[in-house]
Protein backbone atom coordinates (compact mmCIF):
# COMPACT_ATOMS: atom_id res chain seq x y z
CA UNK A 1 0.00 0.00 0.00
CA UNK A 2 1.23 3.41 -0.90
CA UNK A 3 2.31 5.75 2.15
CA UNK A 4 0.63 8.94 2.77
CA UNK A 5 3.83 10.72 2.59
CA UNK A 6 4.85 8.77 -1.10
CA UNK A 7 1.34 9.42 -2.64
CA UNK A 8 1.63 13.49 -1.34
CA UNK A 9 4.99 13.48 -3.37
CA UNK A 10 3.25 12.04 -6.20
CA UNK A 11 0.59 14.32 -6.46
CA UNK A 12 2.26 17.39 -5.78
CA UNK A 13 4.85 16.61 -8.47
CA UNK A 14 2.07 16.37 -10.64
CA UNK A 15 0.64 19.58 -9.93
CA UNK A 16 4.28 21.29 -9.76
CA UNK A 17 4.99 19.95 -13.10
CA UNK A 18 8.53 19.93 -12.73
CA UNK A 19 9.03 19.98 -9.52
CA UNK A 20 12.42 19.13 -8.25
CA UNK A 21 12.34 16.62 -5.09
CA UNK A 22 15.93 16.66 -4.92
CA UNK A 23 16.16 19.90 -3.74
CA UNK A 24 17.13 20.53 -0.23
CA UNK A 25 14.73 21.40 2.11
CA UNK A 26 16.30 24.19 3.61
CA UNK A 27 16.90 26.04 0.20
CA UNK A 28 14.84 29.52 -0.04
CA UNK A 29 12.41 29.04 -2.75
CA UNK A 30 12.47 32.12 -5.06
CA UNK A 31 8.71 32.63 -5.28
CA UNK A 32 8.87 33.78 -1.60
CA UNK A 33 8.49 37.30 0.02
CA UNK A 34 9.96 36.79 3.71
CA UNK A 35 8.78 40.55 4.59
CA UNK A 36 4.98 39.34 4.43
CA UNK A 37 4.19 39.76 7.92
CA UNK A 38 3.01 36.31 9.57
CA UNK A 39 0.13 35.58 12.09
CA UNK A 40 0.86 35.66 15.90
CA UNK A 41 0.47 31.70 15.59
CA UNK A 42 2.92 31.23 12.84
CA UNK A 43 5.90 33.38 14.95
CA UNK A 44 5.61 30.81 17.32
CA UNK A 45 7.89 28.91 14.58
CA UNK A 46 10.95 29.98 15.47
CA UNK A 47 11.18 29.15 19.18
CA UNK A 48 13.27 26.74 20.87
CA UNK A 49 14.01 25.18 24.42
CA UNK A 50 16.83 24.32 26.30
CA UNK A 51 20.13 23.78 24.70
CA UNK A 52 18.75 22.42 21.37
CA UNK A 53 19.48 25.49 18.47
CA UNK A 54 16.61 23.18 16.64
CA UNK A 55 13.21 25.02 17.32
CA UNK A 56 10.91 23.09 18.81
CA UNK A 57 7.93 23.60 16.32
CA UNK A 58 10.63 21.60 13.67
CA UNK A 59 11.37 19.47 16.04
CA UNK A 60 7.90 17.64 16.41
CA UNK A 61 7.45 17.94 12.91
CA UNK A 62 10.44 15.62 11.85
CA UNK A 63 8.98 13.37 14.99
CA UNK A 64 5.35 13.13 13.41
CA UNK A 65 6.95 12.14 9.93
CA UNK A 66 5.45 15.48 8.36
CA UNK A 67 9.21 16.96 7.94
CA UNK A 68 9.00 15.44 3.88
CA UNK A 69 5.42 16.47 3.24
CA UNK A 70 6.12 19.58 4.45
CA UNK A 71 9.15 20.59 2.78
CA UNK A 72 7.89 18.94 -0.99
CA UNK A 73 5.13 21.39 -0.52
CA UNK A 74 7.43 23.90 0.18
CA UNK A 75 9.35 23.60 -2.91
CA UNK A 76 6.34 23.14 -4.76
CA UNK A 77 4.87 26.31 -4.87
CA UNK A 78 7.25 28.33 -7.25
CA UNK A 79 5.97 25.70 -10.21
CA UNK A 80 2.57 25.32 -9.68
CA UNK A 81 1.39 26.65 -13.23
CA UNK A 82 -1.86 28.70 -12.47
CA UNK A 83 -4.78 29.14 -9.88
CA UNK A 84 -6.28 25.61 -10.41
CA UNK A 85 -2.98 23.70 -10.02
CA UNK A 86 -2.73 25.71 -6.75
CA UNK A 87 -6.42 25.10 -5.09
CA UNK A 88 -5.25 21.12 -5.80
CA UNK A 89 -1.99 21.17 -4.38
CA UNK A 90 -3.30 22.59 -0.96
CA UNK A 91 -6.73 20.43 -1.38
CA UNK A 92 -4.31 17.57 -0.96
CA UNK A 93 -1.31 18.72 1.29
CA UNK A 94 -4.08 19.90 3.57
CA UNK A 95 -5.51 16.16 2.98
CA UNK A 96 -2.25 14.11 3.11
CA UNK A 97 -0.65 16.07 6.28
CA UNK A 98 -4.33 15.03 7.89
CA UNK A 99 -4.38 11.33 6.76
CA UNK A 100 0.01 11.11 8.09
CA UNK A 101 -1.52 12.65 11.02
CA UNK A 102 -4.08 10.26 11.73
CA UNK A 103 -2.13 7.28 10.54
CA UNK A 104 0.50 7.68 12.97
CA UNK A 105 -1.62 8.81 15.78
CA UNK A 106 -0.63 9.35 19.11
CA UNK A 107 0.88 13.17 19.11
CA UNK A 108 -1.41 15.93 18.07
CA UNK A 109 1.59 18.64 17.96
CA UNK A 110 3.57 17.80 14.79
CA UNK A 111 -0.15 18.25 12.74
CA UNK A 112 -0.11 21.33 14.57
CA UNK A 113 2.97 23.11 13.84
CA UNK A 114 3.16 21.87 10.46
CA UNK A 115 0.07 23.01 8.97
CA UNK A 116 1.43 26.77 10.52
CA UNK A 117 4.65 25.72 8.41
CA UNK A 118 2.22 25.02 5.27
CA UNK A 119 0.36 28.62 6.02
CA UNK A 120 2.93 30.37 6.44
CA UNK A 121 4.49 29.08 2.80
CA UNK A 122 0.88 30.14 1.35
CA UNK A 123 1.31 33.87 2.95
CA UNK A 124 4.69 34.78 1.87
CA UNK A 125 4.28 32.90 -1.10
CA UNK A 126 4.40 35.33 -4.45
CA UNK A 127 2.71 33.14 -7.48
CA UNK A 128 3.24 34.54 -11.24
CA UNK A 129 -1.12 33.94 -11.43
CA UNK A 130 -3.53 36.15 -9.59
CA UNK A 131 -4.77 34.07 -6.08
CA UNK A 132 -6.87 34.83 -3.09
CA UNK A 133 -3.88 33.93 -0.35
CA UNK A 134 -6.91 33.85 2.53
CA UNK A 135 -9.05 31.21 0.24
CA UNK A 136 -6.16 28.67 -0.20
CA UNK A 137 -5.47 29.08 3.64
CA UNK A 138 -9.07 28.14 4.79
CA UNK A 139 -9.20 25.21 2.10
CA UNK A 140 -5.75 24.07 3.95
CA UNK A 141 -7.50 24.23 7.27
CA UNK A 142 -10.52 22.53 6.48
CA UNK A 143 -8.61 19.62 5.00
CA UNK A 144 -6.25 19.14 7.26
CA UNK A 145 -8.21 19.46 9.83
CA UNK A 146 -10.38 16.18 9.10
CA UNK A 147 -13.25 18.59 7.99
CA UNK A 148 -13.72 17.70 4.45
CA UNK A 149 -12.90 14.33 5.08
CA UNK A 150 -15.72 13.40 7.44
CA UNK A 151 -18.32 11.74 5.59
CA UNK A 152 -19.47 8.31 6.96
CA UNK A 153 -20.05 5.26 5.31
CA UNK A 154 -24.07 4.28 4.66
CA UNK A 155 -25.77 1.97 6.97
CA UNK A 156 -24.11 2.06 9.69
CA UNK A 157 -24.24 3.83 13.34
CA UNK A 158 -22.03 7.43 13.35
CA UNK A 159 -20.44 8.94 16.15
CA UNK A 160 -19.18 12.62 15.10
CA UNK A 161 -16.24 13.82 17.87
CA UNK A 162 -14.30 17.23 17.74
CA UNK A 163 -11.39 18.28 19.15
CA UNK A 164 -9.12 21.12 19.84
CA UNK A 165 -5.50 22.56 18.81
CA UNK A 166 -3.16 22.72 21.63
CA UNK A 167 -3.11 26.55 23.18
CA UNK A 168 -1.45 28.23 25.90
CA UNK A 169 1.81 28.29 23.74
CA UNK A 170 3.34 31.59 25.20
CA UNK A 171 3.66 29.75 28.61
CA UNK A 172 4.38 26.18 27.29
CA UNK A 173 5.55 25.98 23.68
CA UNK A 174 5.72 22.15 23.47
CA UNK A 175 1.87 21.96 24.96
CA UNK A 176 -0.29 18.91 23.53
CA UNK A 177 -4.04 19.12 23.78
CA UNK A 178 -5.25 15.70 24.25
CA UNK A 179 -8.52 16.59 22.91
CA UNK A 180 -6.63 16.85 19.50
CA UNK A 181 -4.59 13.56 20.55
CA UNK A 182 -8.45 11.78 20.53
CA UNK A 183 -9.54 12.93 17.21
CA UNK A 184 -6.31 11.79 16.04
CA UNK A 185 -6.58 8.40 17.25
CA UNK A 186 -10.49 8.02 16.27
CA UNK A 187 -10.65 9.46 12.81
CA UNK A 188 -11.82 7.27 10.48
CA UNK A 189 -12.05 4.37 13.53
CA UNK A 190 -14.81 1.37 13.75
CA UNK A 191 -15.88 -0.31 17.02
CA UNK A 192 -18.23 -2.51 18.11
CA UNK A 193 -20.51 -1.44 20.53
CA UNK A 194 -23.77 -3.59 21.92
CA UNK A 195 -22.81 -5.72 18.84
CA UNK A 196 -23.95 -2.93 16.22
CA UNK A 197 -20.89 -1.67 13.84
CA UNK A 198 -19.68 2.03 14.65
CA UNK A 199 -18.04 4.43 12.63
CA UNK A 200 -16.41 7.57 14.07
CA UNK A 201 -15.28 10.58 12.15
CA UNK A 202 -13.13 13.82 13.40
CA UNK A 203 -12.43 17.03 13.21
CA UNK A 204 -10.17 19.38 14.92
CA UNK A 205 -10.53 23.01 15.33
CA UNK A 206 -8.61 25.95 16.31
CA UNK A 207 -8.25 27.90 19.09
CA UNK A 208 -9.10 31.32 17.14
CA UNK A 209 -11.97 33.47 18.11
CA UNK A 210 -12.69 34.89 14.38
CA UNK A 211 -12.57 30.90 12.72
CA UNK A 212 -15.49 30.94 14.80
CA UNK A 213 -17.02 34.08 14.08
CA UNK A 214 -17.06 32.89 10.54
CA UNK A 215 -19.10 30.04 11.12
CA UNK A 216 -16.85 27.14 10.74
CA UNK A 217 -18.34 25.24 13.45
CA UNK A 218 -21.48 25.59 11.99
CA UNK A 219 -20.11 24.45 8.63
CA UNK A 220 -18.51 21.25 10.06
CA UNK A 221 -21.27 19.74 12.00
CA UNK A 222 -24.21 20.45 9.37
CA UNK A 223 -24.13 17.92 7.60
CA UNK A 224 -23.68 15.78 11.07
CA UNK A 225 -27.39 17.45 12.27
CA UNK A 226 -29.46 18.03 9.50
CA UNK A 227 -31.60 15.11 7.78
CA UNK A 228 -29.72 13.04 5.36
CA UNK A 229 -27.09 10.10 5.06
CA UNK A 230 -24.27 11.68 7.09
CA UNK A 231 -26.47 12.40 10.04
CA UNK A 232 -24.81 11.06 13.22
CA UNK A 233 -26.38 9.26 16.03
CA UNK A 234 -23.61 11.17 18.85
CA UNK A 235 -22.18 14.30 18.51
CA UNK A 236 -19.49 15.04 21.30
CA UNK A 237 -17.34 18.23 21.19
CA UNK A 238 -14.06 17.58 23.46
CA UNK A 239 -11.56 19.77 24.94
CA UNK A 240 -9.14 20.03 27.69
CA UNK A 241 -10.42 20.83 30.72
CA UNK A 242 -9.79 20.90 34.70
CA UNK A 243 -6.39 19.08 36.32
CA UNK A 244 -7.11 15.26 37.23
CA UNK A 245 -10.92 14.43 36.29
CA UNK A 246 -13.43 14.28 33.57
CA UNK A 247 -16.26 16.69 33.62
CA UNK A 248 -19.89 16.08 31.29
CA UNK A 249 -20.54 19.65 30.43
CA UNK A 250 -24.75 19.57 31.05
CA UNK A 251 -25.28 23.79 30.26
CA UNK A 252 -23.17 25.57 27.71
CA UNK A 253 -23.58 29.25 27.79
CA UNK A 254 -24.32 31.87 24.53
CA UNK A 255 -22.00 34.71 25.80
CA UNK A 256 -17.83 35.19 25.92
CA UNK A 257 -16.66 36.19 29.32
CA UNK A 258 -13.33 35.36 29.27
CA UNK A 259 -10.73 38.07 29.74
CA UNK A 260 -7.57 36.70 31.38
CA UNK A 261 -6.18 35.00 28.34
CA UNK A 262 -6.43 35.34 24.27
CA UNK A 263 -6.90 32.54 21.75
CA UNK A 264 -3.76 31.12 19.86
CA UNK A 265 -3.32 34.67 17.89
CA UNK A 266 -3.17 36.82 21.10
CA UNK A 267 -6.68 37.73 20.60
CA UNK A 268 -9.48 38.52 22.92
CA UNK A 269 -13.05 37.76 22.73
CA UNK A 270 -14.07 41.17 23.66
CA UNK A 271 -16.02 40.36 26.84
CA UNK A 272 -15.86 39.59 30.79
CA UNK A 273 -18.18 38.29 33.49
CA UNK A 274 -19.76 41.28 34.40
CA UNK A 275 -20.39 41.79 30.56
CA UNK A 276 -20.31 38.80 28.82
CA UNK A 277 -20.58 38.99 24.82
CA UNK A 278 -22.78 36.83 22.55
CA UNK A 279 -20.95 35.12 19.98
CA UNK A 280 -20.91 36.98 16.34
CA UNK A 281 -22.68 34.79 14.11
CA UNK A 282 -24.34 32.40 16.04
CA UNK A 283 -28.20 32.19 15.24
CA UNK A 284 -30.88 32.44 17.36
CA UNK A 285 -31.40 30.68 20.50
CA UNK A 286 -31.68 30.29 24.44
CA UNK A 287 -28.98 31.76 26.75
CA UNK A 288 -28.21 28.21 27.58
CA UNK A 289 -28.65 25.36 25.65
CA UNK A 290 -28.46 21.92 27.83
CA UNK A 291 -26.63 18.69 26.53
CA UNK A 292 -28.82 16.30 25.14
CA UNK A 293 -26.07 13.48 25.84
CA UNK A 294 -26.77 10.57 28.17
CA UNK A 295 -24.46 11.96 30.77
CA UNK A 296 -25.54 9.21 33.55
CA UNK A 297 -24.67 6.40 31.48
CA UNK A 298 -21.16 8.12 30.01
CA UNK A 299 -20.13 8.73 34.00
CA UNK A 300 -20.01 5.57 35.09
CA UNK A 301 -16.67 5.26 32.53
CA UNK A 302 -14.71 4.58 34.86
CA UNK A 303 -10.82 4.08 34.36
CA UNK A 304 -8.15 5.97 36.07
CA UNK A 305 -9.46 9.52 36.43
CA UNK A 306 -12.48 10.50 37.56
CA UNK A 307 -15.74 11.13 35.56
CA UNK A 308 -17.65 14.44 36.97
CA UNK A 309 -21.15 15.77 35.69
CA UNK A 310 -21.10 18.97 36.00
CA UNK A 311 -24.66 21.18 36.10
CA UNK A 312 -22.68 24.56 37.43
CA UNK A 313 -23.17 27.94 35.41
CA UNK A 314 -22.39 31.50 36.01
CA UNK A 315 -25.43 33.79 34.89
CA UNK A 316 -26.40 37.57 35.53
CA UNK A 317 -30.01 36.88 37.00
CA UNK A 318 -33.06 38.13 35.59
CA UNK A 319 -33.42 41.80 36.58
CA UNK A 320 -29.45 41.45 38.43
CA UNK A 321 -26.74 43.61 37.83
CA UNK A 322 -23.91 41.47 38.64
CA UNK A 323 -22.75 37.66 37.80
CA UNK A 324 -23.78 34.98 40.37
CA UNK A 325 -22.51 30.83 40.50
CA UNK A 326 -25.00 28.34 40.35
CA UNK A 327 -24.00 24.81 41.25
CA UNK A 328 -27.39 23.18 40.11
CA UNK A 329 -27.52 25.06 36.01
CA UNK A 330 -29.06 28.16 35.21
CA UNK A 331 -32.51 30.05 36.50
CA UNK A 332 -35.15 31.59 34.24
CA UNK A 333 -34.51 34.92 32.57
CA UNK A 334 -31.24 34.74 33.09
CA UNK A 335 -27.95 36.00 30.63
CA UNK A 336 -25.25 33.86 30.29
CA UNK A 337 -21.67 34.69 31.96
CA UNK A 338 -20.11 31.39 31.61
CA UNK A 339 -21.46 27.89 31.03
CA UNK A 340 -20.35 24.52 32.66
CA UNK A 341 -17.53 24.57 29.82
CA UNK A 342 -16.41 28.09 31.37
CA UNK A 343 -16.87 31.55 28.65
CA UNK A 344 -14.05 30.23 26.44
CA UNK A 345 -14.08 28.47 23.13
CA UNK A 346 -14.52 25.18 24.64
CA UNK A 347 -17.63 26.47 25.77
CA UNK A 348 -18.89 27.64 22.43
CA UNK A 349 -18.17 25.38 20.19
CA UNK A 350 -20.19 22.92 22.35
CA UNK A 351 -23.24 26.02 22.58
CA UNK A 352 -23.07 26.34 18.85
CA UNK A 353 -22.99 22.53 18.31
CA UNK A 354 -26.16 22.09 20.38
CA UNK A 355 -28.17 25.42 19.32
CA UNK A 356 -27.62 24.10 15.72
CA UNK A 357 -28.98 20.79 17.01
CA UNK A 358 -31.98 22.27 18.43
CA UNK A 359 -32.60 24.58 15.49
CA UNK A 360 -32.48 21.77 12.91
CA UNK A 361 -35.02 19.44 15.74
CA UNK A 362 -32.02 16.78 15.18
CA UNK A 363 -32.57 13.91 17.14
CA UNK A 364 -28.98 13.71 17.73
CA UNK A 365 -27.87 13.38 20.97
CA UNK A 366 -24.82 16.19 21.77
CA UNK A 367 -22.63 17.86 24.17
CA UNK A 368 -19.03 18.56 25.60
CA UNK A 369 -16.42 16.67 27.28
CA UNK A 370 -14.05 17.97 29.07
CA UNK A 371 -10.53 16.27 29.49
CA UNK A 372 -8.34 16.19 32.27
CA UNK A 373 -4.82 18.19 31.45
CA UNK A 374 -1.99 16.71 30.13
CA UNK A 375 1.39 17.76 31.88
CA UNK A 376 4.55 16.60 31.94
CA UNK A 377 6.43 14.93 34.54
CA UNK A 378 7.97 16.68 37.36
CA UNK A 379 11.35 18.33 36.56
CA UNK A 380 11.16 18.20 32.52
CA UNK A 381 11.39 21.51 31.67
CA UNK A 382 13.20 20.79 28.35
CA UNK A 383 12.03 17.84 26.82
CA UNK A 384 9.55 17.14 24.21
CA UNK A 385 8.29 14.15 25.47
CA UNK A 386 8.79 11.65 29.00
CA UNK A 387 7.21 8.33 30.43
CA UNK A 388 4.59 10.64 32.68
CA UNK A 389 3.83 12.57 29.54
CA UNK A 390 2.84 9.59 27.45
CA UNK A 391 1.51 7.29 30.11
CA UNK A 392 -0.82 10.27 31.04
CA UNK A 393 -1.69 10.74 27.09
CA UNK A 394 -2.71 7.20 26.47
CA UNK A 395 -4.83 7.08 29.76
CA UNK A 396 -6.70 9.75 28.51
CA UNK A 397 -7.34 8.54 25.23
CA UNK A 398 -8.17 4.96 26.53
CA UNK A 399 -10.68 6.74 28.87
CA UNK A 400 -12.57 8.85 26.51
CA UNK A 401 -13.10 6.09 23.96
CA UNK A 402 -14.55 4.42 27.28
CA UNK A 403 -16.90 7.47 27.54
CA UNK A 404 -17.49 7.75 24.06
CA UNK A 405 -18.95 3.83 23.79
CA UNK A 406 -21.00 4.27 27.17
CA UNK A 407 -22.51 7.33 25.60
CA UNK A 408 -23.01 5.54 21.64
CA UNK A 409 -24.77 2.42 24.03
CA UNK A 410 -26.63 4.02 25.87
CA UNK A 411 -28.32 6.04 22.72
CA UNK A 412 -28.54 2.98 20.91
CA UNK A 413 -30.52 1.36 23.37
CA UNK A 414 -32.86 4.36 23.55
CA UNK A 415 -33.61 4.43 19.91
CA UNK A 416 -33.70 0.73 19.69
Amino acid sequence: MTSPFARSVAVLALVGGFLSVAAPATAAPSCRDASVPLTVEETRLTRTIGADPTPVPARLIRSGGLDGLVATFETSLCHVPNRRAAELAVDVAGRLLWETAVARGGDDRPLYWARLTLTRALRQWTPRFTVSHPDLEGRLERASRGITSSAFAPGTRKLFVSGFDPFLLDTEIRRSNPSGVNALALDGKWITVDGEPVQIQTAMFPVRYADFDHGMVEDAFRAHLAPGPQRADLVVTVSQGRPGQFDLEVNNGRRRSVSSIGDNDNVWGGGSVTAPLTFPGVGPGAEFVPTSLPVDAMRTATGRFPVLVNHSVTEIPAGGTGPVFRPDGPTPGSVAVNGGGGGYLSNEIAYRATRLRVELGAPVAGGHVHTPVLDFGAGNTTELTDPVFEANRSDMTAQLLLILRAGISARVAIAQ
